[in-house]
């Protein structure tokens, strides 16, 4: 029995390595210019529970730079007629498909991962986001329509479970109306 604790301690550390995150193989950062509506959103963040019931779908711009960044341009209408807007600017890293970026408006340092992406339907996102001792995972379904499958909105909420989001954080968020172009 002494000799069965440490071997199941070692067997569960090796599943939490392996089980780390890596972007889509041949990742194609020209492929995701563009528009894409935000379909689903999954974290166990505080913020997220507290507000969860008010979130709609909302748009992002993604732009390729000559540098290899990717400039991300995110809008979503408020019930009240105005523009939740957000800019950031992920900067690639030594691994395609990778990006890290300071949120502009909350301060917190991400570290982004395209996951899954089929260029002309869907992009599956997970980001990591760490300010002070706080880290929260973020995961995101994006469309390039408001629709997508129900089998690929399965796929998104599955892996949202096996990245520790508990099955209520996992939001397909209901449809909005788009910003006017600012």
């Amino acid at each position: 029995m002494t000799l069965l604790l440490p071997v199941l301690g070692a067997v569960l550390c090796s599943l939490t390595v392996s089980s780390e995150v890596v972007p889509q193989a041949d990742f194609n950062i020209q492929g995701m210019a563009g528009k894409w509506y935000l379909i689903g959103f999954a974290t166990n963040a505080q913020w997220f529970i507290n507000h969860r019931a008010s979130m709609k779908m909302g748009m992002a711009m993604l732009t390729p730079t000559a540098d290899g960044d990717l400039e991300i341009s995110y809008a979503s209408l408020n019930s009240d007629g105005s523009c939740w807007r957000m800019n950031n600017l992920a900067k690639k890293t030594d691994v395609p498909g990778k990006f890290t970026y300071t949120s502009e408006r909350w301060g917190n340092i991400n570290d982004m991962c395209m996951v899954d992406v089929k260029y002309d339907e869907y992009a599956l996102t997970h980001t990591i986001k760490n300010k002070e001792s706080v880290t929260t995972v973020v995961n995101k379904l994006y469309g390039r329509g408001v629709d997508l499958s129900a089998d690929l909105m399965e796929k998104f909420r599955q892996f949202s479970l096996e990245t520790g989001i508990l099955p209520e954080n996992i939001a397909f968020l209901p449809k909005n109306a788009e910003c006017p172009a600012a």
